[in-house]
Formats: structure tokens, sequence, C-alpha cells
């Protein structure tokens, strides 16, 4: 399958200044297949060494001369190593974080030999470190699951696939193109983008098969956390991990996962899932200008999970019929809908850059919410999610009066459209700004949507 991350890659190979790259991701997103894809595709020799099945590698980097750690491993693997002609991978790193801070001499010594190091918990390892990193040496490289436009090329619509990333504000698609993509947008959502679910899909169209992988890929999660239960109770990471589907779409709330728990024990538990990338934190913003990040509220926060098929196999609905899918995703129950979104926005912002969500939400009086909040330029984007074709927008109309913004977009299943909204807020206030109203499945293509308006 394609993945929109191998031009990056390939970028990043054949750069002028090219540094040792850092992949990081959650288990089971594609990070091993990208490489082996890179070395395949470049006719280049892969040296391919996983620490955590062999964890006594390690002991080859034991000196900081690069030519005797090459000679080390030529002899471990009885083979000879062409810097020029060869990507040397360190898989799972996470079990030999030491071998971070040894990167730099990659860098410093033998910077015509490429290198690749790549794990799923690496954010653990970042944070307790206790070696120097090699700051300015190394470059990060972020993956996620499969957005909608490589499900929609994995699925063999390369034409449609054109369309959509070359989609032409002032051309919206007909009805007909529409409604395939809606289609498109109902399967992504139940199968969600994890590489070998959307494998199997493709290859047999068996919702039970790729349920069961599902299923499987949750097990796999789950037992991964019983290797930290000495840090985090294996029980209270499964049941926040459910819990985190129960209030998707909602801000988070810690007594929904126990009221029996303090919140700092179950706060420290989820910061657990989020450093495994299990889920992802959408913050609080203000909205009041750039960046957002310089006004969260740290006590108001929305959690989402990895992936769209995974939570909803987690939620049982995966084996209903489609057609009550269907309903109930445009129902928005469950907030299967806003889920998509997140991701699809996540996607858009990766890999060159850490991917950050924000929302706002009214934090004292009358309640009000707008879905998700993003960077545009110099501009701030308010997003609602709609998952139908229809519902109120009244906490964005007082949004954008409050910040004085001049452009919004929904996300609903309506075709493209593009008006000029004048109308009064529920306190009676005069509000004008141009409204953008995109289709689920054009969502990761945002920005180039946005570029195009603002021009």
């Amino acid at each position: 399958m394609k993945r929109l991350a191998q031009k990056h890659l390939d970028d990043w190979l054949a750069g002028d200044n090219r540094k040792p790259l850092v992949v990081r991701g959650a288990r089971q997103v594609g990070k091993t297949w990208l490489i082996r894809d890179l070395a395949q595709r470049h006719s280049l020799n892969l040296v391919e060494l996983n620490f955590e099945r062999r964890p006594g590698l390690v002991k080859h980097f034991s000196s900081n001369n690069i030519k005797n750690v090459l000679r080390d491993i030529e002899a471990e693997f009885n083979l000879k190593i062409i810097p020029s002609q060869s990507i040397l991978f360190l898989d799972e790193i996470q079990a030999a974080p030491e071998l971070l801070a040894f990167l730099r001499w990659f860098k410093e010594d033998l910077p015509e030999l490429s290198v690749i190091a790549a794990g799923s918990l690496l954010e653990f390892v970042l944070q307790e470190h206790n070696f120097s990193m090699p700051v300015g040496r190394i470059s990060y490289f972020h993956v996620e699951p499969m957005s909608f436009n490589e499900f929609i090329l994995a699925s063999g619509q390369e034409q449609l696939y054109e369309r959509i990333i070359n989609f032409n504000v002032k051309e919206p698609f007909n009805e007909a193109l529409h409604h395939k993509c809606i289609e498109f947008y109902i399967n992504y959502c139940f199968i969600g983008g994890l590489p070998e679910v959307v494998q199997t899909w493709v290859a047999k169209e068996d919702h039970a098969q790729c349920l069961k992988i599902q299923n499987d890929l949750l097990a796999t999660y789950r037992d991964d956390f019983n290797k930290y239960r000495e840090k985090v109770p294996q029980t209270l990471l499964i049941r926040i991990m459910d819990s985190v589907a129960e209030q998707l779409g909602n801000k988070f709330v810690f007594s929904r996962v126990d009221s029996s728990l303090k919140s700092a024990e179950i706060k420290r538990a989820l910061d657990f899932l989020i450093k495994a990338r299990v889920c992802h934190c959408v913050q609080h913003t203000s909205g009041n200008g750039l960046p957002l990040g310089a006004e969260i509220n740290e006590k108001f926060f929305k959690v989402f999970p990895l992936d769209i098929g995974l939570t909803a196999a987690q939620m049982g609905i995966s084996s209903i019929r489609r057609t009550e899918f269907k309903k109930m995703l445009m129902a928005n129950k469950g907030g299967l809908a806003e889920l998509f979104t997140a991701l699809q926005i996540r996607c858009s912002q990766a890999p060159l850059t850490e991917p950050k969500l924000y929302y706002w939400q009214k934090t004292g009086g009358r309640q009000g919410e707008v879905d998700f909040i993003f960077q545009q330029g110099l501009k701030v984007v308010p997003v609602e999610v709609k998952a139908g074709a229809a519902g109120s927008m009244k906490s964005l109309h007082k949004f954008m009066f409050d910040k004085k913004l001049d452009l919004a977009v929904r996300c609903d299943i309506n075709p493209f459209s593009v008006n000029d909204l004048s109308l009064q807020t529920t306190c009676g206030q005069d509000v004008c700004y141009k409204l953008v109203s995109t289709p689920h499945y054009l969502t990761e293509t945002l920005p180039s949507l946005l570029e195009q308006i603002y021009r």
C-alpha cells in the first residue's frame, strides 16, 4: 500500500544535511514497514537491528568509534556494510534508550550512512532519560494511522484520490461523486487506518475478518500495559482506555473512570496512555491568538483514541449491519464524526511536526463549545463538527463574535460550499463571517482548501 509519508522519507534520504531520523508513533501504525519499503524502493541494503527481540545487540555500541561499531555489526550478521549503499535501522530502540544519545556519532563521524531509529514507547524514554540527547543532530518523524486519503489510495481509487487532494473550491463535486466519497467515509469509520486492517479490507471486504484483527490489536495494546504494571496498574489502564471511548467528544472527567480513585492517580495513568500514543489529548485554548498553546487551561481537555476503527470495535458497534452503523454515525451517537475529524487534522500536520489539537469550551455560566481550533498561517480557525446535514451553531456564532474572527469551518455530510453569514448571537449581538462548509471526506485537505479561500 502507498503511504503519504513515503515522499517525506524520500526527501529525507536525498537531503544534503541528512541527520539520523527518529521515527515516533504507536504500535501497529506501520513504522517498520515504512523503513523496509524505503530501503527496497531505493535498492539499499537494510541492516535491521531489533533491540526488543535481541537486547544483547546493544553491546555492539559500547565504543564511540563508529568504524569499530560497524565492524562488530558486520561480524554479527555476516555482511558487509557500505555506508553510501545502506540504511542502518535501529528498531524498538525504546528497549535500548541510551542509543538515542549514540546517534550523534553517526551524524558527526559517518554522515554518508543513513540511520533510522524507531520505537513505539519513545515518549517515556524522552521524558525520563538520564543521558544527553543529541540536540540538533537528529530529526523526528511522526507516523499516524493511515488517513482517509491513504484509505482511498489503498482501495485502488487513484483518480478519486487525485480529485480529493486537488479539490478546487470553485468547482465542488457533483452529487454522484459526493455520494461516492460519503460511502468511502462510512467504510473508513468502520475499518479505520491501521494498515493490517486496511489491507485485509481491501483484499477481502470482509467485516468479520477486520473485526477479528481489530480485537486482536486491542488485546495487543492491553498486553503491553502488563509490561508497566509496576508503574501503573494494568486494570486501571484498561478501564481508562474504555472510558476514553465512553467520553468521546466530551470534556474528560476523571470521576467517570472510577469515582473511588483520586484524580491524581487517574491522571497519571491517562498520561501513560497518551505517551504510548494509544490516545491523544485535545487541550482547551482561549483562542485569543497565536500560539494556541500559550493560553491552555489544563483543567479542561478532551481525549480521543488512536484509531476510529479500533474505537468502533471497542464500543461493540463494528458488528452491527452497515445500514445501522450509517444511521448511528449520521446521528453522531458515540462521537465518531468528531473522532474522524480529530484524526484527519492530526494526519494533515504529520509527519514532520508533532500533531497538536485544541478546542474551546466556555468555562463559566452558560455552556458553549467549539469542537476544534487550529492554526492556518497566522490565523485562528475554529472547526464545528456535525455528524449529519444540519445542526445548531450557537456556540460558534458567539465564539466568532467574541474573538472577532472572519472565517470558520463546519464539517458535515453536505457538499462543499462557502457562505457569507450575517446573523445575531443568542445574546442579540450582530456577527458576520465566512463559513466554509466542508464534507467530512475533505477534512485532511483543509489547509489547502483554506489557502485557496484566503488568496
